[in-house]
């Protein structure tokens, strides 16, 4: 029994004195009665003894075990706030628990609310990664003219190893620089709508084709975030020349329009009233293309209108012409008639009027000849006036020389007849003009 108790020890004495004892007491009356021999009572004892040893060796395990169990999870708690304290940029934390000599169940129950916290702390931090992260992701694929989705935020990937604050501000920075780029893409897209919409108005153009043309995201009615990418904001300026450009080439154009119809109603003389009608078109001609803006100044009807306009005048331009060129070439043949000086020849008259019929010759420039022709035999024949006028009388005279003449030889001039007295009349006043023809031809020699 003494080596039964022994390896029991001082903690187990009151359950061997006790239960124990008092069994092996029972057991040593039964052997008694029995008769027993002392050597299958040692032996039993010593199974007994073996028995006892083997449980508190399981216990011994078993609590070696819970004990390296509890020792394992202090260790990786502990390292797992530290990781958390590190990941969080940050070296300590106000209420951290510190290291402490009590037991294992203490310190661990001393370090998991601490944690539990810590954790909360990761998971918060961690969203606000990924929503700055998501929102990053999101405007950089709207820059780029990405499809952008819902769920591209929860498809963040956040690194966990560095969830400090100083990492978030960077990533903060980075988001706001990408909104102020966003912004300042989208005031150029509406710039560039706003300039397409005005040219579009005064062109008479669809602006919402044009703008849908360069992408349907681009027209207000679409209902989806505007493209503004690099390709598009390209697409956008190319768009805008465009329009420029065909704004630049219709007011030249219009100006020419202006030009000729000023020319034409010069020429032709046209009423204020008919060219009433065209004055939008006139108006233009001292305006340059960045001072025209007026809604439908330049569309495709009003050039069309005033293209028929100077065809139609065009047209009447050439009966005037000719009508104008016989009124001044019957002047200058007059002149020249009167004058005495050479007209021009037919064949080179019939060679004008075949230009005027097929428009090959420039009719403000024709008439302007035929004023400086007019001018120069008008000046020719004041040049010639004095002798012309001694011509006329000396023809005159002749003239009333032969007519004497011939009144002479008639028989009958003293005759009483009707118109008689004015004959002597004039017979009186040619004889008083043919005394004078030597002296003439004197003055003119």
């Amino acid at each position: 029994m003494g080596s039964f108790q022994t390896p029991i020890g001082m903690r187990s004495s009151a359950l061997l004195e006790t239960s124990c004892g008092y069994l092996l007491q029972e057991l040593q009356i039964i052997w008694d009665e029995v008769g027993e021999d002392q050597f299958e009572r040692e032996k039993v004892l010593l199974d007994l003894e073996q028995e006892c040893l083997e449980v508190y060796r399981r216990k011994v395990d078993s609590a070696n075990i819970s004990r390296a169990r509890l020792h394992q999870e202090l260790a990786e708690s502990e390292a797992e706030f530290t990781h958390l304290l590190l990941s969080l940029g940050e070296r300590s934390l106000p209420g951290r628990p510190e290291k402490k000599s009590g037991t294992l169940k203490e310190q661990l129950d001393a370090i998991t609310p601490a944690l539990r916290e810590m954790r909360l702390r990761k998971e918060e931090r961690v969203n606000q990664f990924r929503a700055v992260k998501g929102q990053i992701q999101k405007i950089s694929a709207e820059i780029a003219g990405q499809s952008v989705y819902d769920d591209s935020i929860t498809n963040v990937i956040v690194n966990e190893n560095d969830l400090s604050l100083k990492k978030l501000e960077e990533y903060q920075i980075e988001l706001q620089t990408l909104h102020n780029e966003k912004n300042d893409r989208l005031q150029q897209v509406e710039t560039y709508i706003d300039t397409i919409h005005r040219l579009s108005t005064t062109l008479g153009m669809e602006s919402s084709m044009i703008v849908t043309k360069v992408h349907p995201s681009l027209n207000e009615l679409c209902g989806i975030s505007k493209n503004i990418s690099d390709s598009i904001l390209a697409k956008l300026n190319i768009t805008v020349e465009s329009l420029k450009e065909e704004k630049q080439k219709r007011l030249e154009k219009l100006h020419h329009l202006g030009k000729a119809l000023t020319n034409l109603w010069n020429l032709m003389g046209t009423p204020y009233e008919d060219r009433r009608l065209f004055s939008h078109v006139t108006g233009l001609l001292p305006v340059s293309s960045d001072e025209v803006s007026d809604p439908g100044s330049l569309t495709l009807n009003i050039m069309q209108q005033a293209e028929a306009e100077v065809k139609r005048l065009d047209q009447l331009k050439a009966s005037k012409m000719k009508e104008l060129f016989f009124k001044k070439q019957n002047e200058l043949e007059n002149i020249c008639n009167k004058s005495h000086m050479e007209i021009p020849s037919r064949p080179e008259i019939d060679n004008i009027i075949t230009l005027i019929n097929s428009g090959e010759i420039d009719h403000a420039d024709l008439l302007m000849s035929m004023d400086e022709q007019i001018a120069r035999a008008k000046e020719e024949a004041s040049s010639r006036k004095e002798i012309m006028e001694k011509v006329e009388r000396w023809m005159l005279a002749r003239d009333e020389e032969r007519w004497l003449e011939e009144y002479s030889m008639d028989e009958n001039r003293y005759s009483v007849s009707r118109g008689a007295h004015k004959n002597l009349r004039r017979a009186e006043r040619a004889r008083g003009i043919v005394n004078k023809i030597p002296g003439n031809v004197l003055k003119f020699l």
